[in-house]
């Protein structure tokens, strides 16, 4: 691993026990608060250095339940055009998505193609795209006219599927606790050619055929950030409010593959 510490608008990376913490400050939405840790910024993405098989581990906690923005960690494709890359000279264009990762986000986001998944809170969550299918420029096509369209077609060349951690049976048994990511827990992800698996605390939260078909990188990251594509065809992007500071913090993170 070459982890490298990307940060904005007061975001810091600091080294804590076996690990880093990430935080951004509080601050108004008017302001892209970001604390990253990620292998590839600067590279294009044929160079993106993780391939299947891969396996993740680490431990996570974060500050509070409910923060605005997204935080999370796993592999990606980083399919937006807006990238650090450009700070290195590197122009990206934007690219359907490929990730496997633990993602947070807060209820202003929708990331998910399908109407039977969640698209917020906390999620265990695989993305697959290959190629730049006929699907996607008619989706393009349509989407001043009928955005629930174009997102049904995109649904035909993206595929996605999670699981929301705090209603995954194998975490909150009946009658136990709900799953707290305030506390550490240990998450674990698997990246095959086949399939992706996700684990928390030892127990298999989903195991899934969706599986990303392009080299990705590593990202471990916390922001003020949204976006969504709802099924009813709302399509928003933009950044939130933090009243209070936030961080996440990992420690004993192992890649192996």
């Amino acid at each position: 691993m070459n982890l490298k510490p990307r940060v904005s608008a007061g975001g810091t990376v600091t080294a804590i026990q076996d690990g880093w913490k990430l935080s951004i400050p509080a601050g108004p939405a008017s302001q892209y608060r970001l604390a990253q840790l990620d292998d590839h910024s600067g590279l294009r993405r044929a160079d993106y250095p993780c391939h299947a098989p891969l396996k993740m581990q680490l431990e996570a906690r974060v500050s509070a339940q409910g923060l605005p923005g997204t935080w999370g960690f796993g592999v990606w494709n980083d399919p937006y055009g807006f990238t650090f890359a450009a700070s290195a000279g590197i122009f990206r264009l934007p690219a359907l998505p490929n990730a496997a990762w633990f993602f947070n986000s807060s209820p202003m986001c929708y990331l998910t193609f399908r109407d039977d998944r969640p698209g917020n809170g906390f999620l265990a969550q695989a993305f697959e795209s290959a190629g730049f299918r006929p699907a996607v420029l008619g989706a393009m096509a349509v989407l001043p006219f009928s955005r629930k369209r174009s997102r049904a077609l995109l649904r035909r060349a993206i595929e996605d599927d999670s699981v929301q951690l705090s209603n995954s049976p194998a975490l909150s048994p009946r009658g136990g606790s709900a799953f707290e990511p305030t506390e550490w827990h240990q998450y674990a992800l698997e990246w095959t050619t086949s399939g992706t698996s996700f684990a928390a605390d030892g127990q298999q939260v989903l195991h899934t055929a969706v599986t990303p078909r392009s080299s990705l990188g590593i990202v471990i990251w916390i922001d003020n950030q949204h976006a969504a594509f709802t099924p009813e065809g709302k399509l928003t992007f933009g950044l939130e409010e933090s009243p209070g500071a936030a961080w996440l913090e990992i420690r004993n993170l192992r890649v192996e593959g």
